[in-house]
């Protein structure tokens, strides 16, 4: 392997959770922090998710090496279980063999356990990783078990971490119960530039390469274009540059390096990766588009305005565009404000309706946030420093047909429609 060139005591850019590389961005000591309370208070659950290779096993790991001697914890990552699969799972980890165990005696044996402990001084976690995959039911077994409690206090303490799809699966309103008792959320976005430079060369600092410079100046901006900042990603662009320059006998990384791994790999750039993957995943959980005639027509248009002038104009045709920050979008406004998939707009041939894609800084109705909102003609939605104003051509086209069939017939202009919140679709 490429040690002996690089002058490294071990390999800086392995797949495996490993502590010891942590490198703890500003996002990834806030999760941490989030993840030590728990140990503190017992009032609700920590919830952490993040993308695929975002560092949240790596994080969990970091922690439980860190965590104090009188904290019992049981850490379940195999997540596609049936109820009574978990809670034996649960009590495997805390030194039981229940696989003879009814439902009721497991349940029994828990509670024994959690109330032996907290009378034994000692504090007692649970910790999901993959919790993505957790059963509405088993999520409502933790639920209960997180109810567990002495006459002063609840004794189970409770981390979730999982993707992305476990906020969705959360706010659910089977959950209702289980969302209102959690504590602290939080979501771990992907490492800017500037991070992902730290990162690596924290890696390599851990690995033995001290203060020395490996990979070339220029090459930071193109491992940042094909990984995203991710950290998994660029565990394996940064390995197989590596294995590159070896085969090169070079003792540095260069650009070409750099280049010849991504084509090694068949990578393209991050962001058209995810926005393929954000389309096949929306494809997934929305219900396909009728087939309507005139798919071609414009239904609508979205003026996007900007200190009151507006800057951008896009029709809205029968079918679904993505607005966001990047170019790979439908509809790109290039702000700091702004997230890298924003929001959807999906038209049909009666109307229109804006969904919230998951960002930060959310899109808002009338001063009032919204997941979902039925557009009518004039709504201005804002997304951070932006205004999306909704004309909808469908009613001048009505106006004009009523016209023509009945002579000299006045049909006025809309009045302002009662906004409609939330899922509900327009009466």
């Amino acid at each position: 392997m490429y040690l002996d060139p690089f002058k490294l005591k071990e390999l800086p850019f392995r797949l495996s959770p490993d502590p010891q590389f942590l490198y703890l961005s500003k996002q990834h000591a806030r999760a941490k922090a989030y993840m030590e309370s728990t140990i503190w208070f017992t009032d609700g659950f920590v919830v952490i998710t993040g993308e695929i290779g975002s560092g949240k096993t790596t994080l969990i790991e970091s922690f439980l090496k860190e965590i104090q001697q009188d904290v019992v914890v049981a850490q379940i990552n195999q997540t596609q279980v049936s109820a009574i699969d978990f809670l034996q799972a649960l009590l495997v980890q805390f030194g039981f063999s229940p696989f003879k165990m009814k439902k009721a005696e497991l349940i029994a044996t828990i509670n024994t356990f959690l109330i032996e402990q907290y009378a034994a001084g000692r504090k007692v976690l649970l910790i999901v990783d993959e919790a993505q995959n957790l059963s509405m039911r088993v999520l409502e077994e933790i639920r209960l078990l997180s109810g567990v409690e002495t006459t002063k206090e609840k004794v189970l303490r409770i981390i979730l971490c999982g993707q992305p799809e476990l906020n969705e699966k959360l706010n659910a309103p089977e959950l209702v119960q289980l969302t209102q008792r959690i504590r602290l959320r939080f979501h771990l976005s992907t490492l800017s530039q500037t991070e992902m430079r730290a990162y690596i060369q924290h890696r390599l600092e851990v690995a033995g390469a001290g203060d020395r410079q490996i990979f070339a100046e220029d090459t930071f901006a193109e491992i940042f274009r094909y990984t995203g900042g991710v950290p998994r990603l660029i565990n394996t662009l940064c390995d197989t540059s590596m294995m590159a320059a070896f085969a090169g006998e070079r003792d540095s990384v260069t650009l070409q390096d750099v280049q010849g791994a991504v084509d090694e790999l068949q990578w393209v750039e991050y962001a058209t990766r995810t926005a393929h993957h954000l389309k096949a995943q929306i494809e997934r959980t929305m219900p396909p588009m009728p087939a309507l005639e005139l798919p071609h027509v414009t239904q609508a248009r979205m003026l996007v305005a900007t200190d009151g002038r507006t800057v951008q104009e896009i029709p809205l045709r029968i079918g679904r565009i993505i607005v966001g920050r990047t170019p790979d979008n439908d509809l790109q406004i290039d702000s700091r404000f702004v997230s890298r998939h924003h929001c959807q707009i999906v038209t049909s041939a009666n109307s229109s309706v804006i969904e919230d894609l998951n960002s930060t800084n959310g899109i808002y109705v009338k001063s009032k946030r919204v997941r979902r909102h039925y557009l009518n003609d004039g709504d201005v939605v804002v997304i951070g420093k932006h205004e999306l104003i909704y004309v909808d051509e469908r009613l001048a086209r009505t106006r004009a047909s009523l016209t023509e069939t009945v002579p000299g017939l006045h049909v006025p202009a809309p009045t302002e429609e009662t906004e409609t919140e939330g899922d509900e679709e327009p009466s």
